[in-house]
This record gives structure tokens, sequence and C-alpha cells, in this order.
């Protein structure tokens, strides 16, 4: 089973760090291994969100998500946005950009690192929205519940995530961004700079969510349909077409995957530029990152072990936030690689080893079919 379904993800593991290894060295070659995990790890409540829904369709539109989709996160999200985010940014055409990476890496370095500030805020408010949006929702399962509880009444206020990003990136605009970092240890007055992108990514994570919205409340429409003509041929003494109304239900599924999968995605590359700035080192790790989701997807859908371990998404989030305040605090100080990878890892981990420790209880209370103590932080 295992080898059935992370097979393709094992391959392309040892293929890229032997890649990176062989044209790169060691260096490389830890970066794309941290960015693997990290994509891993960001995306994991992705692929649990994913299993979800991937569970109500069939085999053939299982195999469309693994093959279409997988080509669409890989080579769109993971390839393609990284040079379009430099692009952009720095002012040169994609092209250009991909050029100065493979003949000239010192200047793509410093037009990068030039260009840091406005990714920076970009990502870094797009990721905070993600963060807070979690932490002020009322949940059922607590990790931190010191924290959680408290956050969650202040997040019934109307727009209060809006207007503590706004907040932040205010702060980080008249603070942090009038020394911002620029090439050669010099510094720079970026406020408005900073103050637009963050605006922008701020933006950005608004319309992914009201995208993602409009094809989930299509999908609950479109089922909604489906069960009222079942129920409307069954008492006429018909069956309906079920490939018709499968076929239907799988697209509006399989639409709804991938504008979910781009949005989980987006936090993954923007958090990717905390770590490294290679493109191509880049593209390798959240690749590697992306087939294990896709294949962790099919594995929990398979195994209908969603909620094993109920504070991954918990320990995911934190991780997100975390990667957004490193980020907005990179436009002025630079963060050892290292640390910026590793820490959304142990956050990981804790809430992974919170998890055990909670099923290890839950089993010891032999009351399996019963509401189970849920221990919190």
């Amino acid at each position: 089973m295992i080898l059935r379904t992370f097979g393709w993800s094992f391959a392309f593991t040892a293929i890229g760090l032997l890649a990176a290894l062989y044209f790169w060295g060691w260096e490389a070659f830890a970066v794309v291994a941290i960015l693997s995990v990290l994509e891993i790890s960001l995306s994991f409540d992705n692929a649990v969100v994913n299993a979800g829904v991937l569970k109500r369709m069939n085999e053939f539109w299982q195999r469309i998500f693994l093959t279409v989709g997988i080509l669409i996160a890989v080579f769109g999200m993971r390839l393609v946005f990284p040079v379009v985010i430099v692009s952009l940014t720095a002012s040169v055409g994609p092209i250009e950009a991909v050029e100065l990476a493979v003949d000239d890496p010192d200047r793509y370095s410093e037009m990068v690192t030039d260009a840091h500030p406005s990714i920076a805020a970009f990502g870094g408010m797009f990721l905070l929205m993600i963060f807070l949006n979690f932490v002020f929702e009322e949940r059922e399962i607590v990790w931190l519940r010191w924290l959680e509880r408290p956050l969650a009444r202040l997040g019934k206020i109307d727009a209060f995530s809006v207007g503590v990003a706004l907040a932040a990136l205010l702060l980080t605009a008249t603070t942090v961004a009038s020394q911002a970092y620029q090439h050669g240890g010099h510094h720079s007055d970026e406020s408005e700079t900073v103050l637009l992108s963050g605006l922008a990514g701020l933006l950005t994570y608004l319309i992914v969510g009201g995208l993602s919205g409009y094809f989930e409340n299509r999908l609950e429409e479109d089922e909604e349909r489906l069960a009222e003509a079942e129920e409307a041929a069954a008492r006429a003494g018909k069956q309906p077409s079920a490939v018709g109304l499968a076929g239907r239900a799988a697209f509006f599924l399989f639409l709804y995957l991938e504008v979910l999968d781009a949005s989980f995605s987006f936090d993954g590359v923007i958090g990717a530029f905390a770590i490294t700035n290679e493109i191509f080192w880049m593209a390798l790790g959240l690749g590697i990152g992306a087939l294990y989701v896709r294949s962790l997807t099919i594995y929990l859908v398979r195994q209908g072990t969603l909620d094993d371990y109920r504070y991954l998404e918990h320990g995911a989030h934190y991780a997100i936030g975390a990667l957004a305040v490193m980020l907005l605090i990179s436009i002025r100080w630079h963060l050892p690689e290292v640390v910026t990878g590793l820490v959304g890892v142990g956050l990981i981990g804790a809430a992974f080893w919170s998890s055990v420790r909670q099923n290890r209880l839950d089993a010891a209370s032999g009351e399996p079919g019963a509401e189970k103590p849920t221990v919190s932080v």
C-alpha cells in the first residue's frame, strides 16, 4: 500500500536530491531537503481537506487529480510562479529572469535581494491572513487552549483578522521597512513599496479565498440538485443516470480542488523565499513536497484516517504564522535559512507529538464510541 501510493514520490525524491547534489553541491542538497519537508508540513492541512473532497470522487477523477492536477501544482505553481514573482518584483521579463538565474547567478541574486522587501511584504501578508483566519475561528478541537480560546472569541468581531493584518502591515511599513536591507549591506527606505506590496498580498488572499468559497458553494448546490433528482427518480420508479450525474459532480469537485490546492500551494511558494532565492532549488524542493502531498491525499482517502492526528492542522497553521512574521522581519534583518526552515518543522513535530499523546489517552480511556477528552497544551 505504501509503495503503491508513494512510489512516484520516493523516486522523484531520490532523483531530485541527487540532481541537487550533482549540479550544486551539499548546500543545495540540504536546502532542497528542507524545502521538501517544509512544503509537506505547510500543506498537510491541504492534504486533509483534499482527502475529504476526493473521497467522493470515483477512481477515474482521482487519477485526473493525480495527473493533470499534479502538472498544474508542480510545474505551474512551483516552477513558473516563482519566476513570475521575480519577474514582477525585479521589473524584468520571465525569460530574462531565467537566463539570469542560469548564466549570471550573482546578478540574479542581487536583483532578488533588492526586490526582497516587496516579496516579503506580499508573501508575509498572504501567510498572515491564512494564520489569522485559522486562529480567530472557533473550533471544537483546540491545541493551545490558553491561546486559541481567547482568540476565537475575538474572531467573532466582523473582519477582525483583516484589521489585525492591516495594523501589522502599517507597523512594518513605518518601522522595519524604513531601513530595508539591500544588496551589499546597504539599507534604504522601502516603506511605500512594502505598504503597496502588503496590500496586494492581502487583496490576493481575499480574491483566492473568494474563488475557493465560490466553487465550494457551487459544489454544495450541485450536490443538493443531485440528491433531489435521485429522490424524484426513486418516486417515479426510474433509475437516474449515474454516469452523467457523477460526471457533473466530479467536474465541480475537480475545479474546487484545483482552486483550493492553488491557494494552499501559494503559501509554500512564498514561504520558500524565506529560505532561498534559487528558483531551481525552490522548484525541486517544492515539487518533491507537492508530490508527497498528492500521495498523502490518496493515502488518507484509502486508509480513512483523516482524524488520526488531530493537531497537525494546528501545527501547520502556526508554522505559516511563524513564516509570515519571519518574512516581515527579514525586510530589515537577514535571518539564517536553517532557522526559518526548522521553525516550521519544529512546530509540526510538536503538533504531531501532541496528537500521538492524545491518541494514547483516548486508547487508555477504553470508550471509543464516546466523546473523548481533548488534552490541550
